[in-house]
């Protein structure tokens, strides 16, 4: 196992009046039996490609004269992009860099997935620009971000190295076909790479969009997919949803917002290195849910930081929350906390232990607190955390947004209503005068 889901905290039995009743919840999980068996129709048709993917490694294969060109030729890689363009490879590379720096032999890798000019003009003073690759994102070719973040980038590189150089330094990914990205790139002669049409944005951490960066920050893509792969054919072989962990975690958000009006749910790593991870499942789960009224909010917390900013509101405030807890097993591990304990007496708790201790019984009293104090919670338990079981993460999540979906009744995999926003910003850019 890569993970083990504990939920018995989500039940009555065991926190009272705001956990589930074991029928209502029997009932909902025998729901996900149809969600599971359309998975499964998906997988054999290859109607969607995002299931055949931790199955394949050609393309890995095909990656890698890309990556070890970008390892060789730069010391920087600036990957340009912005929701689901970006947030998949930030979630997998931090496994690689903590914020400190890269991995031995790899380049630094920055995520631009704003437009914030400040930002852009301290990275430009930042970075050598002779010494940097840039990764471009966009599935439709079309995001006025990425288009704009390409744009100032070209100029500031042809500064740099000149009109000449710019294509050794840029590669572009984006879905077949004539799009405005792919005609910027063949105006530059960029190297273009395909993004799978079948595979929206927020699925795609699992294909070129996440693993990319990834491999060149010197992560094992292959061994995130055999992770991914070891989660799904577990949910493709289930005949009984309560032993699919993903059915069973769509069941139990959606029987507590129907039971209970739990409409918010909270997930919280409590490891740094799935920070990111937090914001990858927000996006997730909002744009693929939050349709016709429906779905269930996500809020991304970080233990323990965030038991000194969110949890007084968590456990005195309105229980109206889920809660997911990823806790890793870090007893024993880390420097000894316990130096000052001989001299004073108030540090005696801490002698003999370590860092990982108390992370330790930080993160298993944030747990216990939470259910006694009424609020369901659910706790995901990790022996280990690299790129195998980051995988299996990562799938999991995936496919417990699926079946959510369709115990909702919407589809997952569009996302009609940020249309209007796009469709007025380019409106008022069009009205705006230029500057004096």
């Amino acid at each position: 196992m890569l993970y083990h889901q504990e939920i018995k905290d989500c039940f009555a039995t065991a926190i009272g009046a705001g956990g589930l009743d074991q029928q209502a919840y029997g009932a909902v999980l025998e729901q996900t039996s149809a969600a599971l068996e359309k998975i499964r129709a998906a997988h054999d048709n290859r109607s969607r490609p995002l299931l055949k993917l931790p199955g394949d490694t050609a393309d890995l294969d095909r990656l890698k004269p890309v990556v070890e060109r970008f390892r060789r030729d730069f010391d920087h890689v600036v990957i340009l992009g912005t929701g689901g363009s970006s947030l998949g490879g930030q979630t997998v590379s931090a496994l690689a860099d903590r914020g400190f720096g890269p991995l031995p032999g790899a380049p630094k890798l920055y995520f631009m997935d704003n437009i914030d000019p400040d930002t852009f003009d301290t990275l430009f003073a930042a970075i050598d620009l002779a010494r940097t690759g840039f990764l471009v994102i966009s599935k439709s070719g079309g995001t006025a971000e990425t288009l704009s973040q390409l744009m100032v980038c070209v100029d500031v590189l042809v500064a740099a190295v000149g009109n000449e150089n710019v294509a050794r330094h840029m590669l572009i990914i984006t879905e077949p076909g004539d799009n405005s990205l792919r005609r910027l790139g063949t105006d530059w002669s960029l190297q273009a790479l395909d993004h799978n049409p079948g595979i929206g944005g927020r699925f795609s951490v699992l294909s070129l969009v996440g693993l990319l960066p990834a491999m060149i920050a010197g992560l094992d893509a292959y061994a995130i997919r055999a992770g991914a792969a070891q989660v799904l054919d577990n949910a493709l072989a289930s005949t009984d949803p309560a032993q699919c962990p993903p059915a069973v975690g769509a069941a139990l958000s959606m029987a507590l917002l129907w039971e209970r009006g739990t409409a918010i749910t909270v997930i919280m790593p409590y490891v740094d290195r799935l920070a990111s991870f937090g914001a990858w499942y927000q996006q997730l789960w909002a744009e693929s849910l939050g349709k016709d009224g429906k779905g269930t909010t996500p809020v991304r917390a970080v233990g323990t930081t965030d038991q000194h900013s969110q949890l007084q509101l968590y456990l005195d405030g309105p229980h109206d929350k889920m809660f997911t807890l990823l806790l890793l097993d870090v007893a024993g591990s880390g420097g000894d906390i316990g130096g000052g304990g001989d001299n004073d007496p108030s540090l005696a708790y801490l002698k003999d232990h370590t860092l990982g201790d108390l992370m330790d019984v930080e993160q298993r009293a944030t747990a216990a607190t939470l259910a006694a104090n009424g609020c369901p919670t659910r706790i995901i338990a990790l022996d280990r955390l690299d790129e195998k079981v980051l995988g299996g993460l990562l799938m999991h999540f995936m496919l417990e947004t699926m079946i959510a979906a369709h115990l909702l009744g919407v589809d997952a995999f569009d996302q009609p209503a940020v249309e209007q926003g796009k469709v007025l910003a380019r409106d008022y850019l069009a009205k705006m005068g230029k500057p004096a």
